[in-house]
């Protein structure tokens, strides 16, 4: 679990997110209505028409239905904190998001330490490339570098070079270069699992999930139950956290 970093505090800014090529902004609205909508709706369970028909006298209630795409998997390399904190945040990102990487740099440190390090917040990580091939090489990578137990490490080193705007560049050879920066053991096994089929179809099982729910965006993030589009401060993560930890007091 453990991320070293230097924890600092930012200045408040704008939400951010990177997108594909077409009107930025709608596509960050866009992308939180599908996942509202996924709410309401991808959570509910098939049923026929009868079966959908209420009881005298029941009714349903949008307000009693919950949005959880979780997996709080034990051994989890992709995932820090506690398997049993209270609020799960979930992050859909790409390693050639600079927005992404506004995150990583600017607000994870103090979600870590206030958060994730006190039990209270369990955050789990998914990878959806959507800048190309080398957003799922760097994907895969990311994954190779986890199975050799580095994969914040590596996580954290791509971001920390990436330029305030545009998308980093992350041929073969540079991602290799990460994975030796951050200590990877062995950097032959590393270079091997780029080719893994097994890494290949955990990214893929991640960028299907984010489609599912409508995500079109990177970064988003499910909070609990709580979606956030782009790279908000760490104030509206903390308002969101608070809430679910709230929540999950009442239960």
């Amino acid at each position: 679990m453990a991320r070293p970093r230097q924890h600092r505090k930012p200045a408040p800014a704008p939400a951010r997110t990177g997108k594909l090529p077409i009107w930025p902004w709608a596509l960050a609205i866009a992308s939180l209505v599908l996942i509202v909508v996924a709410v309401i709706v991808g959570t509910q369970p098939s049923q026929s028409a009868s079966e959908r028909q209420p009881e005298s006298g029941q009714e349903s209630s949008a307000e009693e239905m919950t949005f959880d795409v979780a997996r709080r998997a034990e051994g989890d390399v992709t995932a820090m904190g506690d398997v049993d904190a209270p609020v799960v945040i979930v992050e859909y990102s790409d390693y050639r998001c600079p927005y992404c990487a506004v995150v990583s740099r600017d607000t994870m440190p103090q979600i870590i330490e206030n958060y994730v390090e006190t039990g209270k917040v369990r955050f789990e990580w998914r990878d959806f490339p959507i800048f190309g091939e080398e957003s799922e090489l760097a994907a895969i990578a990311g994954r190779a570098a986890g199975e050799q137990g580095k994969f914040w490490e590596f996580n954290e080193a791509v971001y920390a070079e990436a330029p305030a705007r545009s998308h980093i560049d992350l041929p073969r050879e540079r991602l290799i270069e990460f994975a030796k920066q951050v200590g990877v053991p062995d950097i032959d096994q590393f270079t091997a699992d780029l080719e893994n089929d097994e890494l290949r179809a955990a990214v893929q099982k991640d960028a299907e999930e984010a489609q599912s729910i409508g995500v079109s965006s990177t970064p988003i993030f499910i909070v609990g139950n709580t979606p956030l589009v782009g790279a908000q401060p760490y104030e509206a993560f903390e308002q969101a956290i608070e809430s679910e930890l709230a929540a999950a007091e009442g239960k």
